[in-house]
C-alpha cells in the first residue's frame, strides 16, 4: 500500500502478478499465425499461390532432410546400425514425398505458369541454400565461389565429412579393412571412386543379411531418391517452359539434365558389377 493513495498499492500488486500462460493449442504450437501469412503472391494469377506453397513446402522438407542427415552421420560414426538404417530410410521416404509433390505442380499448364512467371524476376530454385547444403552433405564439393562466399553454412559443410566419409568410418568400426589414408583424407576434397573401397564393399555385400549391407542399401535408396527427384524436376521444367531459359537466367532443363545419373555414392553403384551370384544350395 502507498500511504495517502487509496488502492495504489493493491493496483501495483495486481499489475506485477505473474500472468497465467496462454493454453497451448494446435495453432499456437505450429505458429500458424505466422506460417499462413508467409504466402504472398505477387500477381492475381490463381496458380501463383500453388507455386509458392509447393516451393515453401520443399524448403521445409529440405530442412528436415538436413536435420535427419546430421543424425544419420552421428549414428554412422557411433556404429549404430539400427539407428543408421532407420534414419536413412526416413530420408528416402521424405525424398519420395518431395518427388510426389511434382505431381501436384504438374497440374499447372504452361499458360498458367506464364501468367505469373515474369513476376518471379531473378528468383530461381537454383538459389536454394538448403538444397546446396544437402548436395554438400552428399559429397558435392564444386560450388561457385559466390555460393561459398555468401553462405557461411555451406562453406562449413564442405569442410566436414560427407555421408560417404561417415559410412566408411562406420564400416571400419565394424571391422572392415578400410584403408587408413581414406579414413584420414581431407573431407574438403571431392570424393573420387576408389577400387580399394569397392573391394571392401564387395566383402560387405558377401553377406547381405549383415546390418552393414542393409545400411549400404539404405544409402543407395537415398542416392536413388535424389536422382529420381532430379529426373522428375527435369521433366517438369520441360513440360512447363520447354527449352526457355529458367528464371534468373539459369540454363533451365539443360542444366538439370546435366546432373542426371550422377550418383552421390558412385562406389555403392560400381560395386554392383563386382558382386558374384549367390551359390545355389547343393551346388
Amino acid at each position: 500500500m502507498v500511504p495517502g493513495v487509496p488502492g495504489a498499492g493493491l493496483e501495483r500488486e495486481m499489475t506485477d502478478a505473474p500472468r497465467e500462460p496462454e493454453p497451448l493449442t494446435y495453432g499456437s504450437y505450429l505458429r500458424l499465425d505466422r506460417l499462413l501469412t508467409c504466402q504472398e503472391p505477387r500477381t492475381g494469377a490463381h496458380d501463383e499461390l500453388l507455386f509458392v506453397v509447393i516451393h515453401q513446402v520443399y524448403e521445409l522438407w529440405f530442412k528436415q532432410i538436413l536435420h535427419e542427415a546430421a543424425l544419420l552421420q552421428r549414428r554412422l560414426e557411433d556404429g549404430n546400425s539400427a539407428g543408421s538404417l532407420h534414419t536413412a530410410r526416413r530420408i528416402a521416404k521424405i525424398l519420395k514425398t518431395v518427388v510426389g509433390q511434382l505431381d501436384v505442380l504438374e497440374t499447372m499448364t504452361p499458360r498458367q505458369f506464364a501468367s505469373f512467371r515474369d513476376a518471379l524476376g531473378t528468383s530461381s530454385g537454383f538459389q536454394s541454400d538448403q538444397f546446396r547444403r544437402i548436395e554438400a552433405v552428399l559429397g558435392r564439393r564444386a560450388f561457385p565461389a559466390s555460393d561459398l562466399r555468401d553462405d557461411p553454412e555451406l562453406r562449413e559443410t564442405v569442410r566436414r565429412p560427407s555421408l560417404m566419409d561417415s559410412l566408411l568410418r562406420y564400416l571400419a568400426g565394424r571391422g572392415h579393412p578400410v584403408p587408413a589414408d581414406i579414413l584420414d583424407r581431407d573431407p574438403a576434397r571431392p570424393w573420387e571412386p576408389d577400387p580399394r573401397v569397392q573391394n571392401v564393399l564387395v566383402a560387405v555385400y558377401a553377406d547381405d543379411s549383415r546390418p552393414e549391407a542393409e545400411v549400404c542399401e539404405a544409402l543407395v535408396d537415398v542416392d536413388e531418391g535424389v536422382q529420381e527427384w532430379r529426373y522428375r524436376h527435369v521433366k517438369m521444367v520441360e513440360r512447363t517452359i520447354g527449352a526457355k531459359l529458367g528464371t534468373g537466367g539459369s540454363a533451365g532443363a539443360d542444366y538439370l539434365r546435366s546432373t542426371l545419373f550422377v550418383p552421390a555414392f558412385p562406389d555403392l553403384w560400381e560395386v554392383r558389377s563386382k558382386i558374384e551370384e549367390e551359390p545355389v544350395d547343393g551346388a
